[in-house]
């Protein structure tokens, strides 16, 4: 049997997070037994970590990481370095906010061995032309300056092999803000088995989006300065991660 981990993010999502953890945790029920669902909870203000924490006392196999971070960015790197380091064969990484859909992710399962990662493409977003909007941006940048064709790049609905994410998740700083678009663009660029499948995404279920627009324009401008440096090194090492 595989072992699969489960990782989510997580930040003041006491509206969303009970929920999301029962939509999620059964699909852990036919995986190896050190399958895990993980939550990277640090710096809620509201009751997120205490509604975790009393359902951890019945779900033997949920996990808190609480000592990641606080931003998006950083907590995602910490679940994969952790799922990484706890030795998972396979790591599914999407959002605590309810957006994504349990029922659609066997289709993903079923395809694991035949690709490295298989990502999820949000063809109709739930939350907004404003976000649409802002990938549409992010994948013409990551064809200009990487050349790659990527339909979504950000997609918090993720399944990746282990060894395969392994190569490139160390690339890049612990604290990196958008992992899962270099990570994306890593796969794509060195040419790994990828597929992206078409998934539903809703809008937030209850609560407010910790990222403001205002912060997405901040984090887009640093990334600008990021892409240069990792375009000069993705140039020098072409093959050395086939």
């Amino acid at each position: 049997m595989d072992s699969l981990f489960i990782v989510m993010p997580a930040y003041n999502e006491e509206f969303n997070i009970e929920a999301v953890v029962h939509q999620w945790y059964p699909i852990l029920a036919d995986k190896d037994p050190k399958s895990r669902l993980v939550i990277a909870d640090e710096g809620s203000t509201d009751r997120t970590h205490e509604i975790l924490v009393r359902l951890q006392d019945k779900l033997q196999q949920l996990e808190i990481l609480s000592d990641t971070g606080r931003q998006h960015g950083p907590k995602v790197m910490a679940l994969y370095d952790y799922a990484v380091r706890q030795g998972a064969d396979y790591i599914f990484q999407t959002d605590s906010d309810g957006q994504t859909n349990p029922d659609e992710f066997e289709e993903f399962w079923q395809l694991r061995k035949s690709y490295t990662g298989i990502f999820g493409h949000r063809k109709v977003r739930g939350d907004g032309r404003v976000r649409a909007f802002v990938e549409q941006i992010v994948c013409f940048l990551l064809k200009l300056y990487f050349g790659v064709r990527i339909p979504d790049a950000n997609a918090p609905f993720r399944l990746m092999q282990t060894h395969t994410l392994q190569k490139y998740l160390y690339k890049l700083p612990s604290d990196y803000n958008i992992p899962n678009i270099m990570i994306t663009t890593y796969y794509v660029f060195y040419k790994e088995d990828t597929a992206f499948r078409t998934i539903s995404f809703k809008p937030r279920q209850g609560g407010a989006n910790s990222v403001n627009l205002f912060r997405i324009c901040r984090i887009g401008w640093q990334a600008l300065k990021d892409f240069r440096i990792f375009k000069k090194d993705m140039k020098e090492n072409t093959y050395a991660y086939k």
